[in-house]
């Protein structure tokens, strides 16, 4: 009865050891490309340049890669620190830690948005008016927040970028296509 009992488990264990297998080194680092390409570079990597890293077949090539990739972007090459790097990675964090709202910070259009600029020179936050009356204006019923860059670099004036959070739940998007009105990076 015992030994049934053993056999009859067995098919259950394999296919669970099977299924909870350990990730194998190789996938280890396949996740940490995958992620620093679609994650951690996601908003400041060219087309060109996401192209060129899928043609990559060796980690060896990906890092020399990578290495590029930030050396490239280092306002001072011969410093021991890629400041752009390292602020890019700031504002990476500030977004999760900020803008998350049932995804993470980074992929919300406020995370975008300060990934690319950084913090905003001003910020006017408009909250949902009191009164149930019928909107006077498109958007007037929701909580609104206003990002004012000065003085971009490459912009010949400021830059206003409109959030509105029509979920009332924190999650403010852009009223606009920022990136297709403006041609934006």
């Amino acid at each position: 009865m015992r030994l049934t009992y053993v056999w009859s488990s067995l098919p259950v264990l394999l296919l669970a050891s099977l299924l909870l297998r350990v990730p194998s080194a190789q996938s280890g680092k396949a996740d940490v490309y995958q992620k620093w390409l679609e994650e951690d570079v996601h908003w400041i990597i060219t087309d060109h340049e996401r192209a060129e890293f899928m043609k990559l077949s060796t980690d060896q090539q990906r890092v020399q890669f990578v290495e590029a990739f930030w050396s490239r972007r280092d306002p001072t090459p011969g410093t021991p620190e890629n400041e752009f790097k390292a602020e890019h990675y700031r504002r990476l964090a500030y977004s999760n830690a900020h803008f998350a709202s049932g995804v993470p910070g980074w992929k919300t259009d406020r995370g975008h948005v300060y990934i690319i600029y950084g913090t905003p020179d001003e910020i006017h936050t408009q909250p949902a008016p009191a009164t149930q009356q019928p909107p006077t204006n498109a958007g007037s019923n929701y909580p609104t927040q206003t990002w004012r860059y000065h003085h971009l670099n490459g912009a010949s004036h400021d830059l206003t970028v409109p959030f509105v959070d029509t979920c009332r739940c924190g999650d403010y998007q852009l009223k606009i296509d920022l990136f297709k009105e403006h041609e934006l990076p």
